[in-house]
């Protein structure tokens, strides 16, 4: 029998134990990570939110048709959104109703802006599910939301309609400027793109020049046409711009909510959302399978080439021609952007190219998929659990629990008072989150000395022969408390091809 009081501090060495999951006897919180709906209330409370009004005697609304869900007429619009639609006699009106009626814009447009948000909070309750609540409180513990902002107002359908129809009827600038770049890369005007590869062969030429490019633009794209509008030329007659201005300055301003160019926004930024769908889509298919190993082979041999081609980069990137490489790159974009020869660049590679493509893509799949060997041996590692007893009134020891930790006299959670945590039987006893049991079955640990030594035990006493228990030492007998330690294997969960 050997006495540990005052062990010698050190560093203990690596293991290759974890700690296993055991159930908690004391203070145990069982977290309930079922999502629960309020279907019935946040529906009861939406669909309360807009009631439709009664509807006037005198107003009619045609019956719609079972077949025609694509047309909409203003009566069913009107209907939909719950707006009452009155239609007075023909003998009211009089002249100074009419006048009084159409000199007063207020009513039409706030009209206007009740139909559009009730029209944009139907669209929204139309899309989003009825029992939708986004708080702080509905995220998962431990994931942290990266766009979770305090400081940002929460989700609110009034407020995301009110946006959206501000965002809309100002982003037609974003549009025109989409158009038009579009319009230059596709050769409509060939003046106009060979003046842009000219200043793109510049750039090339002298980077420094890219500094310049930002007030040479808004002088010439917004400073100059501000001026012509400010001072037209005169019908008939040479330009001079001499004298004071004759019109107003040119201002950008959002279109009305009521035209057709609101209308124009929205179809645009349909588009706009299917050309991001599109490709969002195609990029990820792209880039998807060889970088998530999804195909480990692919992706080893895809991060292997990366690996030496950045090695290759740092060691030769200033010794590459960059303004040769960027010019070349450039003036063939533009040159595969033209119709004509885009037509004959896709039809000769379809003649020519594809087959060879074929034959080197399959050599490049044989080469990966038989060059490349994986390890398929699962990693092992050795688990520990503390048989604890608790020394009874007749001065035996009775059993007492299974824990994770010693419980030993120097504990925190001795030193706070606080009952060992784990439990009662063998058989409760769970492996780590993402392991697995491997063959065998509990083993004691017979070198108890060793595993004393390694978390610089003190005040207990160390049984070297026999069942190999570590008592708690008090004086010179034995304290209230006696560990022993288990040990098994796991081995790590691993998805099934």
């Amino acid at each position: 029998m050997r006495v540990i009081t005052n062990p010698q501090i050190r560093i203990p060495t690596t293991q290759h134990y974890l700690i296993t999951t055991c159930p908690i006897m004391d203070d145990s919180l069982a977290i309930d990570f079922t999502p629960r709906y309020r279907s019935d209330s946040v529906s009861s409370s939406s669909s309360s939110s807009l009631p439709p009004p009664p509807p006037h005697p005198r107003s009619r609304s045609p019956s719609p048709q079972p077949h025609d869900h694509h047309k909409l007429s203003v009566s069913s619009l009107r209907t939909t959104l719950g707006i009452t639609s009155h239609t007075p006699h023909r003998h009211s009106y009089s002249g100074a109703s009419d006048s009084k009626m159409s000199a007063d814009p207020s009513s039409s447009s706030s009209l206007s802006t009740s139909v559009q948000e009730r029209l944009f909070q139907k669209l929204l309750q139309s899309v989003l599910p009825s029992d939708f609540t986004l708080t702080n409180k509905d995220d998962v513990p431990g994931v942290k939301d990266p766009r979770s902002d305090d400081t940002r107002p929460a989700f609110s359908l009034t407020t995301m309609s009110h946006n959206f129809r501000r965002f809309n009827s100002r982003v037609g600038i974003v549009f025109i400027f989409q158009h038009r770049l579009l319009r230059l890369l596709s050769w409509k005007e060939p003046s106009h793109t060979l003046s842009l590869a000219a200043v793109y062969t510049f750039i090339c030429l002298d980077p420094y020049l890219i500094f310049a490019l930002p007030p040479i633009v808004i002088l010439f794209f917004l400073m100059v046409p501000s001026f012509i509008a400010r001072h037209p030329p005169a019908p008939n007659s040479i330009y001079t711009a001499s004298g004071p201005a004759i019109a107003p300055p040119p201002e950008v301003r959002a279109v009305s909510e009521i035209s057709k160019d609101f209308f124009r926004n929205l179809r645009d930024l349909q588009n706009s959302m299917d050309d991001f769908s599109l490709l969002h889509d195609k990029t990820i298919a792209l880039i998807g399978p060889p970088t998530n190993f999804s195909d480990e082979k692919l992706s080893s041999a895809v991060f292997l080439v990366l690996f030496f081609a950045s090695i290759a980069m740092f060691i030769s990137a200033n010794l590459l021609p960059w303004r040769f490489i960027f010019l070349v790159v450039g003036w063939t974009a533009l040159a595969l952007a033209h119709p004509k020869l885009r037509y004959v660049v896709f039809k000769t590679h379809n003649q020519h190219l594809l087959r060879q493509e074929k034959t080197v893509f399959e050599k490049v799949d044989s080469w990966v998929h038989n060059d490349f060997t994986l390890s398929t041996t699962p990693e092992t590692r050795e688990v520990e659990i503390f048989e604890l007893q608790h020394r009874t009134s007749g001065g035996g020891y009775e059993p007492w629990l299974f824990s994770h930790t010693p419980y030993e006299p120097l504990s925190p959670a001795r030193i706070a008072d606080e009952r060992p945590k784990g439990c009662r039987f063998f058989e409760d006893v769970k492996y780590p989150p993402g392991w697995e049991w491997s063959e065998g079955k509990w083993t004691l640990d017979l070198g108890s000395v060793m595993w004393v030594h390694e978390r610089c035990l003190g005040g207990i006493e160390v049984e070297e022969e026999g069942e190999r228990w570590v008592y708690d030492s008090e004086g010179e007998g034995r304290g209230e408390w006696r560990r022993r330690r288990w040990v098994r294997t796991v081995r790590r969960k691993y998805l099934e091809s």
